[in-house]
Order: structure tokens, then sequence, then C-alpha cells
């Protein structure tokens, strides 16, 4: 079964995504992420989709649910490296991912998410 690694990262947790998303591997990686978050205790979770070139509403909802998720389990999320035709699919589908934080790289991530 493809999986997507999970890296921890002191308190937090990045998600690299670097192939295209089906509905299976994104279940699989919601599931595999809320299990991470409580077994490392992670206070943050970072997902990398800088190499997606496109989503569609489901990925999109898996996104925002993976969030709300890890919102419960007392964990911020924080999208990283999204591509302009990925945001502008997002507003189109009138996604607004409520309550996922985004920063243009990993690096700008890291610090909303050590320095709330």
């Amino acid at each position: 079964m493809e999986r997507i690694p999970i890296l921890k990262l002191g308190s937090l947790l990045l998600v690299t995504i670097q192939v295209d998303m089906h509905d299976q591997l994104a279940m699989t990686l919601q599931d595999d992420l809320t299990e991470r978050i409580v077994k490392d205790r992670a206070r943050g979770v970072l997902i990398d989709i800088s190499a997606l070139d496109i989503v569609d509403s489901f990925i999109g909802r898996m996104i925002s649910n993976t969030a709300a998720m890890a919102r419960v389990l007392d964990a911020r999320t924080v999208l990283v490296g999204m591509q302009p035709a990925v945001a502008i699919t997002l507003v189109e589908l009138g996604m607004t991912l409520t309550g996922v934080k985004t920063a243009l790289n990993v690096e700008q991530g890291v610090l909303m998410l050590k320095n709330p």
C-alpha cells in the first residue's frame, strides 16, 4: 500500500506530498497523520503541497478535515508551498480551508507554528 512519509521535527510533524493524490492515498494519509499526532504528541503539522499542480474538491475537503482533526488533538496545521493554480482552484470550488493557516514555504510555516 502506498503511503506518504510523515517526518518528526521536534514537536512538529512534516508531511511532504510528492505524488499525485488519489482518494485512497488521501484517506490513508489522514489516518496515519492523526495517529502520529497522538503518538508523537505533536503540537503542529506542516503539510507541504508544493509538488501538487492540481487539487479537486475531495483533496481540498481532506486537507480541511485533517486540520480540524489535528485541532481536536491539540495540534495546529499550516499548509505550505501552495501553487497559484491550486489556490485559484480552491477558491473557485468555494473551499476556504477553515482553520488552516498558509505559508509560502516550510521555513515560514515552522516559524508560524513555533511563534503563535
